[in-house]
């Protein structure tokens, strides 16, 4: 259920009492397929710049990229792969990714993504879960020789035709579509399938565009659980070409922006609010390489002469304290998103005043939302803009709950709820997760700690696993964390719990020290303890050169959790 605009702007107006917040109902929806809306935005922008793949030397105009498209769609055609089959993608950033994400899009295909990082076992469950019938996957990438596991996991491909694969620990997957100009046993090659489009199969194209739904499932993504094997967000075109055309809505996107793209493909980040947002407007989806570098990502900015840039906070961090940074002209920038983890306050105000990203915006939400509910707004007032994830995004409804799905008084920290258009269709082929994720009335439970205020602004307080309780006091790593940016030797900061037999848990904190820095624990606590109470100072505190970190860029702090608890037990028992 949504409002008028005029009706939320009237909520903005009028000082809300309890957690609840509905965005407006205006623009309209999108009620097309990706396919449908891609070829409306290629003919009145044919000319228009699509794409720029820098590492692979690409550079297309709309006509040329829908033209590729086209015939990759066509070549999975005629292998026999249409409207609900399942492929997989299992490559770092390149062209191949892009054009197999809109390529099956105009099939009615299911895209499957699967994280770059997986490793045999990871890999196996995710093509198992949802039965995948083929799979387009790069040779290497980093430490991951893909060809190398898929043999492994499927020997059988050593010895059957390309197309013709019967595995005993894969039993739907019948085709492995591989990058790459050399031949390998069982496989098919991507650029065999980039094949000539006839007028005839231009007609079976338009055929099948006809017969599907915008609420059709197209896209599984596998959510990152730190327990448990992920899980399969199931999203609509409806869902990610309208959380895409909001945003873009929302960045005030125009065919004349171009877009610098350094998240991965694989992810919502990349795929949704980078590709989609792109074509929403006409705009240009710049990749400045197959995974995220600071240094090239500066040079593509400046070289492209982009608009606008994207990345979670770990990337500005990167760039921001890139040796080189001075040295990049970077002022064609306006715009971008900063989503994926919490924004520290200290780095949200050096991207906008020193990469001038004056109108940068903060994305919040999750896979299962397609992936964002939240956004800030251009045109706020500076400090909402900062210190909140702004406000629930048109067609959205959001509140915040206590444990037993109360709403909450405004400002009372609580479990972040929505409801719309943008949430997932289900949990692929698991009901249960399913409904201990999405109540009976359609809201989705996030697990993450925000509140709310009487504008309906939300803030991030954390994730409801990462609370800390010491001796009965609910502890909140952000608040840490953020007073420790802004300590003039801190470049980043992660604080969580750990056990303790006295209090149940002891707060940590994990420092990166700025280049040429010298900064001492007593030096850190003395900072803190001016500044909160005694229970919030750290007990441990351990300076680190790097974070286990996901893909994506996010921290992962239940292994920080895993490696603290070790050292500690091993001092003990020394």
């Amino acid at each position: 259920m949504s409002v008028s605009t005029t009706q939320a702007t009237n909520q903005a107006a009028h000082p809300l009492k309890y957690s609840e917040f509905r965005g407006p109902n205006s623009p309209e929806l999108v009620e097309k397929t990706i396919g449908q809306y891609l070829n409306d935005i290629a003919s009145v922008y044919p000319e228009q710049l699509a794409v720029v793949v820098n590492h692979q030397d690409i550079r297309w105009n709309y006509r040329q990229y829908l033209a590729q498209i086209d015939a990759l769609a066509t070549g999975l055609l005629k292998l026999g792969i249409g409207p609900g089959d399942r492929v997989g993608i299992w490559s770092p950033n390149n062209i191949e990714w892009c054009l197999t994400q809109f390529a099956t899009a105009q099939i009615g295909a299911i895209m499957v993504c699967i994280n770059p990082a997986y490793r045999p076992e990871e890999l196996q469950y995710a093509l198992t879960n949802v039965g995948c019938r083929a799979v387009i996957c790069a040779d290497k990438f980093k430490s991951s020789n893909y060809l190398q596991m898929l043999y492994e996991l499927a020997p059988e491909l050593k010895v059957c035709a390309a197309g013709q694969l019967q595995a005993k620990a894969l039993p739907e997957l019948q085709f492995v579509i591989r990058m790459g100009a050399e031949q390998s046993p069982g496989m098919l090659n991507f650029d065999d399938l980039l094949v000539e489009v006839t007028a005839d199969d231009k007609a079976a194209l338009e055929l099948i565009a006809e017969s599907l739904s915008p609420y059709d499932a197209i896209n599984i993504q596998f959510t990152s659980g730190t327990t448990g094997s992920p899980k399969g967000a199931t999203l609509s075109h409806h869902n990610i070409l309208n959380n895409g055309y909001l945003v873009a809505e929302a960045m005030k996107f125009t065919c004349e922006d171009k877009l610098c793209i350094p998240v991965p493909l694989y992810h919502c980040f990349g795929m949704v609010l980078g590709s989609l947002v792109c074509l929403a407007k006409g705009a240009a989806a710049v990749f400045p390489g197959d995974s995220f570098d600071p240094l090239t990502t500066l040079e593509v900015v400046e070289r492209e002469r982009c608009t606008a840039l994207h990345g979670v906070p770990t990337m500005f961090i990167a760039e921001l304290e890139h040796p080189e940074f001075k040295r990049f002209d970077l002022s064609s920038l306006r715009t971008g998103v900063m989503a994926g983890a919490t924004c520290p306050e200290e780095v949200m105000r050096r991207v906008q005043n020193l990469m001038y990203m004056q109108e940068v915006l903060i994305g919040y939400g999750q896979t299962e939302c397609s992936p964002l509910n939240h956004i800030t707004e251009i045109d706020s007032p500076v400090e909402k803009r900062v210190l909140t994830v702004g406000r629930a995004l048109p067609h959205t409804e959001v509140k915040i709950v206590d444990e037993f799905g109360e709403v909450l008084p405004i400002n009372t920290p609580g479990e972040v709820c929505s409801r719309g258009y943008c949430i997932m269709q289900c949990y692929w082929n698991d009901p249960e997760k399913t409904a201990a994720t999405i109540d009976s009335e359609g809201w989705l439970h996030s697990g993450d700690i925000g509140q709310m205020d009487e504008q309906g602004y939300v803030q991030i307080v954390g994730r409801i696993k990462d609370m800390i309780i010491r001796g009965g006091e609910n502890i909140y790593p952000r608040e840490i964390e953020e007073k420790l940016y802004t300590h003039k030797d801190v470049q980043d900061a992660a604080v969580f719990g750990v056990h303790s037999d006295k209090y149940g848990e002891e707060v940590c904190a994990w420092i990166k020290v700025r280049s040429g820095a010298t900064i001492s624990e007593e030096d850190i606590r003395h900072f803190l303890t001016e500044k909160f109470a005694y229970f919030k100072v750290p007990r441990y505190i351990k300076f680190v050169e790097q974070y286990p970190m996901t893909v994506t860029g996010k921290i992962q702090k239940f292994k920080m959790r895993e490696l603290m608890y070790q050292e500690l037990y091993e001092d003990i028992n020394a």
